[in-house]
């Protein structure tokens, strides 16, 4: 995949509610053989150092799929995005940049720009309980803004696509809940 000549990029979290980029086409899309999970820890974002929070990552997994939304970059602004985009999602080394091929729900396939999860980073943190999750994310607030909000803005995306994620519900209702507390 040549990045000059256009590209996609598949969101899957954040980058479906704020991409920050000039976006030439949206679809809905599915990423196979990755699941959408809370196993990084954010020390920039939504969280510090001394107080991580958790985002959202691309972990893989022989027999899931991750639903969220491919978008098109025109030529013009692919210089120019992918340099946004690198800042933006690789400010701590815990995610790759890789190139996978994405199903669009409208029928056809094409390769996309996705950032995945680096197994091996200090910051990937997964197979934590969804309670212990509520918890982080309920407290947590980065540079970015609270945790709390980060969540909420990607269930609520997920719902108006009509992208069902029950872990995604439960932590929405238990965060809620927390913080009514």
């Amino acid at each position: 995949m040549l990045i000059e000549n256009g590209f996609w990029v598949f969101g899957y979290g954040s980058l479906m509610w704020n991409p920050g980029f000039e976006v030439a086409e949206r679809k809905v899309a599915r990423l196979p053989g990755w699941h959408r999970s809370f196993c990084m820890s954010s020390i920039h974002h939504r969280g510090t150092v001394k107080s991580p929070g958790l985002v959202l990552a691309l972990d893989a997994s022989d027999h899931a799929h991750c639903d969220g939304v491919a978008f098109r970059v025109d030529a013009a602004h692919a210089p120019k995005t992918i340099d946004l985009l690198r800042e933006r999602e690789l400010i701590s080394s815990a995610y790759l940049e890789e190139v996978h091929e994405i199903e669009f729900r409208d029928g056809g396939r094409d390769e996309a720009v996705t950032y995945v999860i680096d197994r091996h980073h200090e910051q990937y943190v997964a197979g934590m309980a969804l309670e212990d999750q509520a918890q982080i994310i309920a407290r947590a607030v980065g540079g970015r803004g609270p945790n709390d909000e980060y969540l909420y803005n990607t269930a609520s995306h997920l719902a108006e696509l009509g992208l069902a994620d029950v872990e995604m519900d439960w932590l929405v209702a238990r965060v809620r809940e927390l913080k009514s507390q």
